[in-house]
């Protein structure tokens, strides 16, 4: 079945294939040990450590890594409703990032869709977000509602060997069937 990514390096977990309910989803995705827990942070909350409603629509999440990675698309899930994010706004490598800093220009902007299941990913300019060690998302407006309710974001990131292994590229001589006349 397709549903608009691909499935390369086993890096993915498409949301036909998933059985955890949101809020485990990380735990069972390998960037999950990527991101420096101690240091997230979503601004703007009107519940601390809740990452579900905020005091405005605007929200800013600041997402540290504990290395470089490569950022290859992001999936963003909200509620059926208003309050569902309609832009989201990506910054690279800008730790503290706080809403004064959103006035200068984003990295890569997205124009959102409902997505209640977590099927649609929005894929990133690679080139753009290469050795990424901290990403920031502004969530600049939603659908019309007074507040922005974000239930789950995941990030994807690119499977890219640093020095190639031959062992896995073994490459078969081919000989001519046909000889060669000189």
């Amino acid at each position: 079945m397709s549903h608009g990514h691909s499935h390369g390096g086993g890096g993915c977990r498409c949301a036909a294939e998933r059985e955890e309910p949101p809020e485990q989803r990380g735990l069972a995705y390998s960037l999950y040990l990527r991101l420096d827990l101690e240091r997230l942070q979503c601004l703007n909350e009107s519940r601390g450590g809740s990452g579900l409603a905020d005091a405005d629509e605007e929200r800013l999440f600041n997402i540290p890594f504990t290395g470089n990675v490569k950022l290859k698309g992001i999936i963003i899930m909200g509620e059926d409703d208003d309050s569902h994010p309609s832009e989201m706004r990506l910054y690279k490598n800008i730790p503290q990032m706080s809403f004064d800093d959103t006035d200068r220009e984003p990295d890569q902007t997205f124009s959102l869709n409902r997505d209640l299941t977590g099927e649609l990913e929005y894929a990133t300019k690679i080139s753009r977000f290469s050795n990424l060690y901290h990403l920031s998302i502004h969530i600049s407006k939603n659908f019309g509602a007074d507040t922005t309710k974000v239930f789950y974001i995941e990030v994807t990131i690119c499977n890219y060997e640093a020095s190639a292994n031959p062992a896995d590229h073994k490459v078969h001589q081919v000989t001519p069937q046909t000889p060669f006349i000189s």
